[in-house]
Formats: structure tokens, sequence, C-alpha cells
């Protein structure tokens, strides 16, 4: 079932903002649920082990409820810091929900970082109290020394130490009545902190509203997740939304995990699935299976592992999917044709970030998506193409995704992160343009079509120039990945003297290939029989994994480095 552009038009040029003065993210994702349907299956969780359990609304506040108690004892009052090093789990939710209706911020770590990321965090933004399970609590014991703001180290699975608190023991000494803050929509909930290609990680302040901002984008990419659609699409046959379960490898500690998956899922009632453990494409279609998982969010770098090991799952799994969201790199038509053929879904392509998340995508139920496309502006949000100087680009012409601090209606956009932690010189230069600098720009680089399709050529920082010619890594990758040979891969200029820069691809093998001159010649064949002579890459080497992101995006920069490196180091030693 797919809409038409009519559609698209019509939910976009009526859509209104609806923000209320007193909001809150816990109120709304737990509380309102806990009183109309205590019942409810909230979070479904499974481990590696095969450990299963089941958290409703109603113990979910309860439980949260105890928590805001303990971290009122332990000293944290509205607008403190309180970090949460935990992977999907019941804990981690809690937590969420108990920060939140105390009017604290939450701030979310990821369990990946080493104690240097985790000290900077930590001194940046004086968080009081972090809590951990068993396995995060480590690095963190080893830097809380160096943190003269953190007072207090709560511990899950019985693993606190002497002078750190166990939460299974503290929270059975609270009450689980607890009468949350009216907080203001415009009140920070959480503190996530971003790397950027220069300088430390900037920490972005997202208030209570940005919840509301994010709704429009999370429904339209999957397929009018929590409400039946649009009468024009309807059908008698139509499956009632009341039985949506959404899953998503995507970590909890991070905007696509905490803002594109939990929280919205919760905003819903429906029930969402953690499953504590590392990713792999077979399990991840076991779970799907398992859980009856209508929706889900998965990163490209997931879906193409899933495409290499898993061509025909339709033929081992019985899914119940009905929307597949897709954001962090382009998804690509290799991708996007298998989720159509082998899935019997459009994916959803999604793009944002943790500043403005949730502003472009696609809506394949309500409007055509064309593969390739990361879509248009979801309704409620005035995105634009522009230029150095600000000023709107032209259909056809690239340059750098900007959204503006208002919708079309000249409402303000509630998605908007209230600045970065302590850095107002970073947050000025984020908006650009306009008497008001009104525009907040993303560093991604795209083109916007005349339909208002925008098309990905990827970060600001990865688009280079060969012999004057733009290339964007995106589409050859995209166009490697279609062969047989390749896992994935990443494309990087190498620097050279005569052309500024050659094209340099790492390749990531798929399983049963050699990594061989005979291949490096076939690939190059197959690229320079695909795009443009001046895009096939000149080198390629094979590595066993790229750099990624704890989000699944490929780090780039730090292959560019690499080449750099190697460059200089081969010029000093002639």
């Amino acid at each position: 079932m797919t809409g038409d552009h009519r559609l698209y038009e019509a939910l976009y040029k009526e859509f209104r903002w609806h923000v209320p003065a007193v909001f809150n993210i816990a109120e709304v994702c737990c509380g309102r649920w806990a009183r109309q349907a205590p019942q409810r299956v909230a979070i479904l969780y499974e481990n590696e082990e095969g450990h299963r359990a089941q958290l409703r609304y109603g113990e979910l506040q309860a439980r949260a409820n105890r928590l805001s108690h303990l971290l009122e004892r332990l000293g944290v009052g509205p607008g403190d810091r309180v970090a949460i090093v935990m992977p999907q789990r019941f804990e981690t939710a809690i937590a969420h929900m108990a920060v939140y209706q105390l009017g604290a911020v939450a701030m979310p770590l990821s369990m990946l970082f080493g104690p240097d990321a985790l000290a900077y965090r930590l001194q940046d933004s004086e968080a009081k109290v972090a809590i951990a399970d068993a396995v995060s609590v480590g690095p963190l014991r080893s830097v809380a020394g160096t943190c003269p703001a953190l007072q207090h180290l709560v511990v899950a699975d019985r693993a606190a130490a002497p002078g750190e608190v166990d939460w299974e023991a503290a929270l059975a000494r609270e009450s689980s009545v607890y009468v949350g803050r009216a907080t203001h929509a415009d009140d920070p909930a959480v503190l996530i902190y971003t790397s950027g290609t220069t300088g430390p990680p900037k920490g972005a302040l997202i208030p209570h509203r940005a919840l509301i901002g994010n709704l429009p984008g999370f429904v339209a990419s999957q397929n009018w997740f929590g409400f039946p659609l649009p009468q024009e699409l309807s059908s008698p046959s139509a499956t009632p939304a009341d039985d949506q379960v959404f899953w998503s490898p995507a970590d909890w500690a991070w905007t696509g995990g905490l803002m594109d998956a939990l929280l919205p899922t919760l905003y819903f009632g429906r029930s969402i699935v953690a499953f504590h453990g590392r990713f792999n494409a077979e399990r991840a279609f076991e779970l799907m299976q398992r859980y009856r998982v209508t929706h889900t969010f998965l990163f490209p770098t997931a879906l193409r592992a899933m495409m290499k090991a898993v061509p025909e799952p339709r033929r081992h799994f019985d899914l119940a999917l009905r929307a597949i969201m897709s954001a962090g790199e382009a998804v690509g038509d290799a991708v996007f044709a298998y989720g159509q053929q082998q899935l019997g879904i459009t994916i959803n392509e999604m793009f944002g970030q943790t500043e403005m998340n949730y502003v472009v995508g696609n809506c394949s139920a309500c409007w055509p998506a064309r593969p390739g496309s990361m879509g248009r502006p979801y309704p409620g949000h005035r995105v634009a193409v522009i230029d150095d100087e600000g000023r709107e680009c032209p259909p056809g012409t690239p340059g750098e995704v900007a959204v503006h601090r208002c919708d079309i209606h000249g409402d303000p956009d509630p998605v908007f992160f209230l600045g970065y932690w302590r850095n107002d010189g970073a947050t000025r230069a984020k908006f650009t343009g306009d008497p008001d600098n009104s525009w907040c720009r993303t560093g991604d680089t795209a083109v916007m079509d005349e339909d208002g399709y925008l098309w990905y050529q990827g970060r600001s920082d990865d688009v280079f120039k060969v012999a004057g010619y733009r290339i964007g890594p995106s589409e050859i990758e995209n166009c490697l990945v279609k062969h047989p040979a390749v896992a994935n891969a990443a494309v990087v200029p190498k620097p050279d003297p005569e052309r500024g820069a050659l094209v340099k691809a790492y390749v990531v093998l798929a399983p049963g290939h050699t990594g061989d001159e005979a291949l490096v010649q076939a690939l190059q064949q197959h690229v320079r029989g695909r795009l443009a002579p001046y895009q096939y890459p000149k080198e390629i080497e094979f590595i066993d994994a790229l750099p990624m992101t704890t989000t699944g995006k490929v780090q780039r920069r730090l292959l560019r480095l690499r080449e750099e490196e190697r460059v200089a180091a081969a010029s000093s030693a002639r």
C-alpha cells in the first residue's frame, strides 16, 4: 500500500504544533499508561543467555517512583545531571522515567565508552550520580575519583561495593508512590554528548518538548505507528494498531535508541523488545519472529549484514514486520531492493541528528519513497539546502541540509535542542542565515529535487574533490556493496599531488571471498561500469572491520586521517 504526493502535501500543509506549557516525558511515556492500563506490557527483555522477562507499565512506574525518592535522598534536584550507563534492560528505562519525573537531566552514556570518554563527560557535565550495572560499573569506578561532582554510584545486579548504593536494597526501602514535578516543556530532560569532527565532544541539551518534535517523524517513518492509517489509505482488512511491538538494536544511550525507539514506543503505550547482547544478523531475525515485531529501526550496516547472512529471510522466518526505518548512513538501492523483494517492506530512510532529530524521511504507506532518497521534510519541519552564506539553494544544487527554527506557519519547531552544554559559542555557530540566524546547520550535504526529496551526499567533511569533480562517498560505497564479495565499504580521499586526491575504498569482504589483486580489478571494473569514470576507486584496501561509532555510523574521518598520515610518512622517508 503506497500513498501519493497529494496526501503528503495535505499532511505537510495542514500540520500544526500543539506544545503544552507543562509537559514531562515520564508522565506521557509511563505515568498515564500506569493509570490507564497498568497490566499492559511495556518492555520484553531477553539476554544472550536466553533469559526472558516482562515489565508492565504499572510496575515500570512503581519502580521509577522508588528510584525518584532514592535520587532525591542522594541529593539530586531539578536540573541536576544523572549519568545512566547501562544497556537495553529494565533498569535503564526505569532510570530514565525516574530522572524525568524528578525534573533532573538524564545523561545516557554508552557501555562502550572507555575510562577517558567517561571521565570527560562526567567532569564536563558535573553529574551528581551515576547509575550502572555489574558490567559497566568497573570503568566508572576507575574514574570516579577524578570527578569531584560525582557523589554516588548506584549499582544494579547486587554488585555494589562498599560506599556504593545497591539498587535492589535501596529501592526496597523507598515508597512506590511519588508525585512527579510539573516540568515546563522547555525544561531540560536529556544531555547527550555528540562527537564532532574537531575538538572534544559537545553536550547537546535536549528539552522535554523535543519528544513532541520527534513524534511526526517517528509515526510517519514507522508507517503511521500508534494510529490508524489516514482514511484515504485505510481498508476493511487494515491491521489494528494495538498489537504493535517495536525492536531496534540501537543503543538506548544514543539518540537513535532513546528518541527513535524507546521513548516514542512508550509514548504510544506499546511494547518494546530490550535485547541485552551483541547484534547478530541471524539473531535479529529470530528476535523479530519470536516477539512478533511489527516495527523496527535498523541501521544500514545492520541491514547489509542481514542481507548478506540471510538472502531470503521469508523462507526461513515467519515475520510480522510492517515497517522498517533506517538512518545513520545512506540506505542505498541494494538494501532498498532487498527490503522490498525479500522482506516485503519498503524501507523508510530517515535523517536527523541529536540537536534536531527526525526532521526528514519517508513514509511508504502514505507517500512514495524514492530509492536512494533520504525523503522529504516531515510535517512540522521546514527544511532546506543552503549555501555557505545561509541562502537556500535552487533544486538540484548541492548544499548543506538545514532546519528552520519555525515551521511553515511561523510557529516554533519543538524539535530543537536548547544548546550545547556550557558552550555558547558552539551553539551560536550552529545557526546561520536570515537576520535572526534561523537556520540550524546539520553539517550534512545533500541535493533537493523539484519535488522536495533530499538526496544525501555525505557529511560535509566527507565530501571531497578529485580532479575538480565533487565526490560523495555514499554512492560509491553503495555500488561496491552490490558486489557479492563486499560486505561493507567506506570511501575516502587519498592525498595525491597531481589530482589533489584519489578515490580510496576500504572494503570488508563477505564470507568466502579472498582479497587479492584479481578482486581489486573486478571491484574497480564493477564501479567503473556503473558510475562515472572519475568515481571508481583507484586504490582498494581490504580490512577486517570498518571503524564505527556506537550509533552505527562509519567513521570515515579516521580512515581519512590514516591516509594522510601514510602519505606524510612516505614523503618524509623520501
